[in-house]
């Protein structure tokens, strides 16, 4: 019987992994900012989580994590919020934190205070509240704290102290080797020396003092008859001695969660029966559970060995996830015949209704299945490869069509079936008992996803093309005519039947077709469930169990039913967003389970269940966490929101945070928020939970914000209210000083008016001045320039007259040298001797130089006197040369104007070149131009 047991439990624990399981919501270490081990759970008053990480003091309101590090940078074992204070338990250390007036969590060491001398590497794992005292457990101490007189009483044990308790009023323990012990009056006393409580580990006791239930680590429960300890034969304690439990909770409901060392969490009914297993295959971040906590909305809370998770246990919502990839994408779903039908991108798949197992693949079916449809008993399945006959687990192909998209019924043919396919439209007969392809309609060829027949007429919704109207003969064997409305399409539109009318959808509304207008018409009332905003899909799903016509929009799954009571349809919705329900855009799936409250709705990896009529609505309120003036998030940039504050004009930068806490996994907190003064309009719906506002303006402003979860707002709307002081140029003293400084400014412009026409008067005078001063300058400035114009002119005249003169003296002087060269050929010397010796005297003679030198000096009048005084050490033959030279003469005319030879010349001017200290390279004439 025992190995039955094992076998029964561990193929159910396996067959678990199958089932749908409450939403479960992880949190890793990258969320939460801190360390991957989590050793204790607890919640305060406010609702706020407070988890003890092995980086210190997590606290999670909802919607952002804060970490406050451990005050000896130590693991953090245990936490317990009480009223105002949140204590903790540490390495060698143990005390309180409470909020300060900015919302920060300080610190007070009470192990300090207290002046304890703590054990060696002592560290504290559990604390419990009672009445006016705290309990503080190390493996070696247990401390009772009085709150009231802040007194300490503590209690050795020579063994370890496994784990503390709470029990009604009481505190009970373990010491390993010894048994549970009660404290009573400040003291312990042994309740229980049974062997299983000596040897296994307790790990939690639980119920009342006259009904107690004892959890054991390897061996499951034990509950208390004749003072014994005996194994509580409900509870499945041979399935459980196969795992290492580390610790339990007793819910408000009576059941119990237990986490174990490697198998994740277990939860067993108040009776004793399994319930469901979570762990890392199904859904939990992590197989060790170190922590668990029920909070105020009974949601399980999980302190793991990396990461946090938490579990919606009384959420109307079940998930299942095919986290082993054999399932595929859902893409239709049937409940026919006590099975659970899955269509999906892999194959047709099912399972027993409420079954625990896996889902079963059906042979054959392999590949895409586009529907499930229950049609008179018979369940047909259009698949990527025809049509099949679903009979239990197997199926029949009845249509070797490829591309079965849906199939339908005929009105008044009920020996006729209408199915859509890739390449048109075919029709389904009934023979005998059995059904059989029987033809294609002819003449329409176009895919035929939605269909829906009037009478004759087959209406076809093509997305790209429209909506087809085609009139088929009395025997649906040829389309007759084909009328197309292209003002109606889109993407991912549908096309059913409700109630007698046919309805089409897409992003501009829901539109009902009018037979006497022959046109779609909009439906207010329909297409007021969303606008083109919201809009997602126009897949639109008739149940025809319940009557309810379902619509998939991006915030929301709503539902058209009736009360009988008025033909007017009711509106309902379901607060699942498009990326809660992760399904398959423009395949969205839902059907009706047993009851008629519950459905399934197909999804990307599974499925999710949901209960209509058990929706959450309750009342919660949202909450300014912190408002910061600045950019920055440090402590000193927060503010006290309890008192309206006033800021200086340049602290204009503000950052306001907010929460409401509530946990759900498949409904998302969203948030709008104002501010009063600058914008006073609400903000769109947003799940950011902080916004910054920018160099805002002065005056006094009110920041607002309220919540939604779901389809409820939050009761109340937080608000901080705050002025900005003006700029010190525009304040009230500066106001005054600037009226008296434009009266003196008036007063100064006046003056300096008057003083500046006063001056412009006098610039006016000195102006005219200046302009008669300046008319006798340029007046003086003419007579110069007409007399340095007459001079320029004699100086050329005079230049003029040293050319002539020098040019007479050289001609002279050339004639006269001819003269003696032709006397000197003629044989008498003596007769001619007198001659020559007269035309030698003229030569030689100083008058030409004299005259030449007059010449020059009035054509040039400082030359030689400047070369003179650069260099005195000249003979006046050298001025002589240097005067030649002056008149640009060639050695050749220099030497007709000496009577001297081209030689002698050259020789003259080497020696001037000496006695001018010019270098080899230095020109001579350029020298004498340039003086």
């Amino acid at each position: 019987m025992k190995y039955i047991l094992c076998f029964f439990f561990f193929g159910l624990s396996f067959g678990l992994l199958s089932q749908e399981l409450p939403p479960i919501q992880n949190f890793y270490p990258q969320d939460y900012h801190g360390e991957n081990q989590n050793w204790a759970i607890s919640q305060s008053s406010e609702k706020l989580i407070y988890v003890a990480n092995s980086n210190g003091l997590l606290e999670f309101n909802g919607a952002t994590w804060r970490l406050f590090p451990s005050p000896s940078e130590t693991i953090m074992r245990s936490v317990k919020v009480v009223e105002d204070r949140i204590y903790t338990g540490s390495f060698m250390e143990f005390g309180y934190w409470k909020k300060n007036a900015l919302g920060v969590l300080d610190y007070t060491s009470l192990s300090k205070k207290l002046s304890i001398a703590l054990l060696e590497d002592e560290e504290f794992w559990n604390i419990i509240s009672i009445d006016d005292y705290l309990v503080f457990q190390s493996l070696k101490r247990i401390y009772i704290y009085n709150v009231a007189n802040e007194t300490i009483n503590i209690i050795d044990s020579d063994h370890t102290i496994t784990k503390m308790f709470k029990v009604g009023q009481n505190i009970y323990f373990q010491r390993i080797g010894e048994g549970v012990f009660k404290i009573e009056s400040g003291k312990d006393f042994l309740i229980f020396d049974d062997a299983i409580v000596k040897t296994d580990e307790v790990i939690h006791v639980f119920g009342r003092e006259d009904k107690m239930l004892i959890l054991t680590r390897d061996n499951g429960f034990y509950k208390v008859i004749n003072d014994q300890l005996v194994q509580a034969e409900a509870f499945p304690n041979e399935f459980l001695s196969n795992f290492s439990l580390y610790n339990g909770i007793q819910l408000n409901d009576g059941s119990f969660v237990l986490g174990t060392i490697s198998s994740g969490l277990i939860h067993l009914s108040a009776e004793g029966e399994l319930i469901f297993q979570i762990n890392q295959n199904n859904g939990l971040s992590n197989n060790t559970v170190l922590a668990l906590f029920e909070d105020m909305d009974n949601n399980i809370w999980s302190g793991l060995d990396y990461g946090i998770s938490y579990v919606n246990l009384g959420a109307p919502y079940e998930v299942f996830n095919d986290y082993k990839g054999v399932l595929g994408s859902v893409y239709t779903a049937a409940l026919y015949n006590e099975n659970l039908y899955l269509g999906t991108n892999q194959g047709l798949f099912y399972k027993p209704y409420k079954s625990k197992g896996d889902f079963i693949f059906i042979p054959g079916t392999q590949g895409q299945a586009w529907s499930l449809r229950e049609i008179d008993n018979t369940l047909f399945c259009g698949h990527h490869s025809g049509t099949f006959i679903v009979l239990g687990d197997r199926v029949q192909k009845i249509a070797n069509i490829q591309g079965t998209w849906d199939i339908g019924k005929i009105e008044g043919r009920p020996n006729l079936l209408l199915q859509g396919n890739y390449d048109g439209l075919y029709v389904l007969e009934k023979f005998n008992t059995s059904w059989r392809l029987r033809n294609k309609i002819n003449k329409f060829n176009n895919s035929s996803r939605y269909f829906e027949t009037l009478g004759n007429t087959i209406f076809v919704n093509h997305e790209y093309n429209g909506v087809f109207e085609l009139n088929v003969d009395d025997a649906f064997f040829e389309v007759q005519t084909v009328h197309k409305d292209t003002l109606i399409k889109g993407s991912n539109s549908g096309l059913v039947r409700y109630n007698g009318d046919l309805l089409y959808s897409y992003k501009k509304g829901i539109f009902k077709f009018n037979a006497d207008r022959q046109a779609f018409v909009m439906d207010s009332l329909l297409s007021s469930v969303y606008d083109e905003n919201d809009y997602e899909s126009g897949k639109l799903i008739v149940d025809e169990k319940d009557n309810k016509l379902w619509i998939f929009t991006k915030s929301k799954i709503s539902f058209v039913t009736s009360t009988g009571l008025t033909s007017k349809p009711i509106i309902k919705s379901i607060p699942l967003t498009k990326e809660m329900r992760d399904g398959i855009l423009g395949y969205e799936n839902m059907i009706s389970l047993d009851n008629g409250n519950t459905y399934l709705l197909g999804k990307t990896s599974g499925y999710i269940t949901v209960d209509i009529n058990q929706q959450p609505d309750h009342d919660f309120q949202v909450h300014i966490a912190r408002v910061a003036n600045g950019e920055n998030k440090t402590n000193e940039s927060l503010i006290n929101t309890a008192v309206e504050g006033t800021f200086p004009n340049n602290e204009n930068d503000f950052e306001f945070s907010f929460y409401a806490p509530e946990y759900n996994r498949y409904l998302s907190t969203v948030y709008q928020y104002r501010i009063e003064g600058m914008y006073d309009e609400w903000s769109e719906w947003s799940e950011d939970a902080e916004v910054f506002y920018e160099n805002l303006p002065f005056g006094v402003y009110t920041f607002q914000v309220r919540a939604k979860i779901g389809n409820t707002v939050s009761t109340n709307t937080a608000s901080y209210t705050f002025e900005i002081a003006k700029p010190w140029y525009i304040s009230t003293v500066m106001i005054i000083l600037y009226i008296v400084g434009f009266i003196l400014l008036i007063f100064l412009m006046h003056n300096i008016y008057r003083q500046y026409y006063k001056r412009q008067g006098q610039k006016l005078i000195e102006k005219n001045k200046q302009e008669l001063k300046f008319a006798r300058i340029q007046n003086e400035k003419e007579i110069i320039r007409i007399k340095n114009e007459q001079l320029e002119i004699e100086n050329k005249s005079k230049s003029k007259e040293l050319a002539a003169s020098t040019m007479s003296i050289i001609k002279k002087n050339e004639l006269l040298t001819t003269i003696k060269d032709e006397l000197n050929t003629i044989e008498d010397k003596n007769a001619v001797k007198p001659v020559i010796k007269i035309i030698d005297k003229s030569l030689k003679q100083n008058d030409d130089w004299e005259l030449f030198q007059e010449a020059f000096n009035n054509a040039d009048s400082e030359f030689l006197k400047k070369v003179k005084s650069t260099h005195p050490s000249l003979s006046p033959n050298d001025l002589k040369l240097c005067a030649y030279l002056r008149l640009n003469l060639s050695s050749k005319e220099i030497a007709k104007l000496l009577n001297i030879s081209h030689r002698s010349v050259e020789i003259k001017r080497y020696r001037l070149r000496k006695k001018l200290d010019l270098q080899h390279e230095d020109n001579l004439v350029n020298y004498i131009l340039e003086l």
